[in-house]
């Protein structure tokens, strides 16, 4: 080992050495850029997080909120469908039961409309609640919201004056059905058409008029509605005898005739009450008018009328009291200036 030196180890690498040499190490300004990287990696994962985070948060709270809102429209559309069924029940006397029987689709009809009802409001909360949801999360990631905001107003101002009946029709529709104002069976007079309502929806009333013509009225157009068999109907029926004919009789053989007709089995269904004989109506050329009226149920008053006036006819006919004599016009007798000349 004597007078060995280490000249030798500057003649060339050693490959043992060089095997386990060291990696460069980096300048400072090498390092000042990987800190940076790796401070803006962080800083971009934290963002990404916290995006995440707050998207999943905004979709939960919008689930959170969409689930109590629906919970407490069905509990309102279930409390107004009971408020219907209990008022229909507080109904006085023989009509409770009446209208129980003949207005059950009355009932059927408030059911759907409560569904209905409900059903439009869980779908525009649905909506309202999940754009609002949707404009957070591009708040979140930095979109431009007031784009959109700006974009969807100008759209919907366009809507507005370019679809100005049709939001009409639908507002229409939507309070008509909220009021129930009508339904399907009822017949209605609308100003434009009397008939028949055969189909209801949130624009277009469809209904069938006495002559078998189907009309479709925009809810939008419909100004003022007449309902003639909501709830009950009322029968009104004018009854005419001759002047000479004695009232203590003709009364007396008409209230006869209207209490056996509401004690007649087939029609303990379509009268409320036994028919009310009102006395006499008006008395003017020769004929003396006497009015029945009857409470019925929903459309029920027609047949009624009809029945009244057969059973009259009849018990007139086995009394012998004649219907009024239509007089000739004045003047035209004989001798008059409408007759022969003598």
């Amino acid at each position: 080992m004597e007078g060995m030196t280490f000249a030798h180890l500057d003649s060339g690498p050693n490959p043992t050495l060089a095997a386990f040499s060291l990696p460069p190490v980096p300048s400072l300004t090498e390092l000042r850029a990987m800190d940076a990287a790796e401070i803006s990696q962080q800083l971009i994962d934290s963002k990404f997080v916290g995006n995440l985070l707050t998207v999943i948060g905004t979709l939960a709270v919008a689930f959170v909120v969409r689930w109590v809102l629906h919970r407490a429209i069905n509990r309102i559309v279930t409390s107004a469908t009971a408020r219907a069924a209990a008022h229909a029940s507080q109904t006085p006397r023989r009509a409770s039961r009446v209208l129980a029987q003949a207005t059950g689709l009355n009932h059927a009809r408030s059911t759907q409309r409560a569904a209905t009802m409900g059903a439009v409001l869980k779908s525009t909360s649905t909506f309202v609640i999940f754009v609002m949801a949707l404009l957070t999360i591009m708040a979140a990631f930095g979109l431009p919201v007031e784009g959109v905001l700006a974009s969807a107003g100008v759209l919907g101002v366009a809507l507005g004056f370019g679809a100005q009946s049709l939001v009409k029709d639908f507002l229409s529709g939507i309070f008509m059905i909220m009021e129930d104002q009508y339904g399907v069976g009822d017949v209605i007079d609308t100003g434009e058409a009397i008939g028949t309502v055969e189909d209801v929806t949130l624009r277009v009333t469809t209904l069938r008029d006495a002559s078998g013509i189907v009309w479709y009225i925009r809810n939008g157009e419909i100004i003022r509605v007449g309902n003639r068999s909501q709830g009950w109907s009322t029968a009104v029926v004018d009854i005419q005898v001759g002047y000479s004919e004695n009232l203590d009789v003709v009364l007396p053989l008409i209230r006869e005739v209207a209490r056996t007709l509401d004690e007649a089995p087939e029609w303990t269904t379509r009268l409320l009450e036994e028919p009310l004989v009102a006395g006499v109506e008006s008395m003017a050329g020769g004929v003396i008018t006497i009015r029945i009226i009857a409470k019925c149920a929903p459309n029920e008053n027609f047949p009624v009328s009809r029945e009244l006036r057969e059973r009259v006819k009849a018990a007139f006919d086995r009394a012998g009291i004649r219907s009024p004599h239509v007089m000739p016009p004045y003047g035209g007798e004989q001798g008059g200036p409408g007759g022969a000349r003598g």
